[in-house]
């Protein structure tokens, strides 16, 4: 509806003498439900540039509006130039027979058909099990991932396998001491560079499968049986999310096939790198920084940087339409020196976009729960996926905006009541598949054509007005990457669901209402199962 109304209003402004591309042409529902079901402020955005009051510019707009009336019922100005408008019932039915028909793939559109676009994200270091805090980006970047495919998108989603760098070594070197301390050597402490349980699991492995053989191992023998162990960890942890990648592009392979030096002798053929103090510096005051920032230390050790700015190099010359990082707010520092280092290679940024999400804390039981990698207390991703089960994680790590700070409440999660709001969703799922059976065996079927327009109360119209809301708020999430907008959306739905089974008896000895109300409840189930395939949580049918 939204894009019919706005292609509509372009037109009226076309016939206005009013240039469609001017003008903000945005829609929100009303607050009050008495003063319709869409409103838009545009009239008082063209203030200015048709020099004439909000109002008299929405009467002219109004004026020339042309609009099916099986769609729009009625059109209003209100206060200093709103424009509301009001739905035909004609619409409402439509749409509730629209979405029975496209069953699954109801609020689906191509309107990005053809175009790229990877997605990457996770990307953590393989040192060590994914540690629960990972799994807000973990959920955020499947959810993107699964929202772009519904507007179209072909989604390439990509791990950045991180598998260079001195904490690769502190991996190879603590994996050595734990494996030797099992053959009788005295453990040093300094080598000891993380402390997880999961350090001695893998010395277990190598001393079950070489006995005490590898004792004068090289470090990289020890490196690579590290790296190969967390890896597969990750990916089972990942495959429980229901998170698969296309691709896995390793560090490693920027200093194997020489773009690491390639992009440094670029960056010096420039003048935006220089020595000082043994070290290589990336001239990023030359960018509007404040300080120019370490790309090669004294040790001859690249930082972040170095590598990032030769992968964004290689994933931009491989020609995606989009491409979009998923970042914590530790990298944000890194990201506006990194896109402005490839820019200095003639290369566009412009369709390069950064989320940055905000750091998550737990807590259970009024206790917040630590993790980390470098210490014995490691609260992983399996953990909570074990404490909570994995549509709450799915689900509580995406229902805030990336932008916020979250506060995952395990307790809540593994509430069985309509505070948790995963159960609130799933139950209205699971209420509706059992009113359904229970029309089966009162001989009413749920298939075939029902007389919607016996839907006339006040709940069962507003029911229907949040389900046919479904497809726009699909393409406002994936226009915003913003996955909250579809978690408030589908909680919306089932309240209103809940208000709609509390006011109309579902069966009754009326067949025709009967039959009406059945096919809402299909209606209203199918757009629940399409929202939770999307966030990645079961549709059950009994709870």
């Amino acid at each position: 509806m939204k894009e019919y109304l706005k292609r509509s209003i372009a037109a009226a402004l076309v016939a206005m003498d009013i240039d469609p591309a001017s003008a903000d042409i945005q829609f929100e529902k009303p607050k009050i439900a008495e003063h319709g079901d869409l409103a838009t402020n545009v009239a008082m955005t063209l203030a200015r540039i048709a020099k004439k009051n909000p109002r008299q510019i929405a009467q002219d707009l109004v004026d020339r509006l042309e609009l099916d009336s099986t769609k729009i019922a009625a059109v209003e100005i209100a206060g200093p130039g709103f424009i509301n408008f009001r739905f035909a019932t004609d619409h409402l039915y439509d749409g509730v027979s629209a979405i029975l028909t496209e069953g699954d793939r109801y609020g689906a559109t191509d309107a990005q058909a053809g175009k790229t676009v990877n997605v990457e994200w996770v990307s953590a270091n393989p040192t060590g099990p994914l540690h629960a805090g990972h799994g807000r980006q973990v959920c955020i970047g499947e959810t993107v991932c699964a929202l772009l495919e519904w507007t179209g998108w072909k989604v390439t989603r990509e791990y950045y396998f991180n598998n260079a760098g001195n904490q690769m070594q502190n991996l190879a070197i603590t994996v050595r001491e734990r494996y030797r301390a099992l053959h009788g050597e005295t453990e040093d402490e300094e080598n000891l560079h993380y402390a997880g349980d999961y350090i001695r699991e893998i010395a277990r492995e190598i001393s079950d499968a070489h006995g005490d053989a590898k004792m004068d191992a090289e470090l990289d023998f020890f490196r690579s049986a590290g790296e190969k162990w967390c890896f597969a960890a990750i990916q089972k942890t990942l495959e429980r999310l229901q998170v698969k990648h296309d691709i896995f592009f390793n560090e490693d392979s920027l200093y194997r096939d020489g773009k690491i030096d390639a992009v440094l002798n670029d960056l010096r053929a420039k003048g935006l790198a220089y020595e000082k103090d043994d070290a290589v510096w990336l001239k990023t005051t030359e960018f509007g920084a404040d300080k120019d920032r370490v790309i090669v230390k004294s040790s001859g050790e690249p930082t972040y940087r170095l590598p990032d700015i030769a992968y964004h190099k290689d994933k931009i010359l491989r020609g995606y339409d989009r491409i979009i990082d998923i970042f914590g707010a530790d990298h944000i520092a890194t990201i506006p020196d990194v896109l402005a280092a490839v820019r200095s290679f003639d290369l566009s940024t412009e369709h390069v976009d950064v989320i940055i999400h905000q750091m998550v804390s737990f807590v259970n039981e009024g206790e917040t729960v630590k993790m980390s990698k470098r210490s014995g207390n490691v609260y992983s991703l399996d953990d909570l996926i074990e404490d909570v089960g994995s549509d709450a994680v799915r689900y509580f790590f995406i229902m805030r905006g990336a932008s916020s700070h979250l506060e995952f409440d395990i307790r809540l999660a593994q509430e069985q009541s309509e505070n948790n709001p995963v159960y609130y969703l799933q139950y209205a799922h699971a209420r509706i598949a059992s009113i359904l059976r229970f029309a089966e065996t009162e001989g009413m079927s749920a298939e075939g054509k029902a007389p919607l327009e016996l839907l006339t109360h006040s709940s069962e119209i507003a029911l229907i007005k949040e389900l046919l809301q479904f497809g726009d708020i699909i393409q406002l999430a994936a226009r915003t990457y913003d996955t909250q907008h579809l978690c408030t959306y589908l909680h919306g739905v089932a309240t209103a669901f809940h208000k709609f089974y509390h006011d109309c008896r579902v069966v009754t000895e009326d067949k025709q209402l009967s039959a009406a109300r059945i096919a809402l409840c299909r209606a209203t189930r199918q757009v629940l199962a399409n929202g939770f395939s999307i966030i990645g949580i079961a549709a059950p049918e009994s709870m």
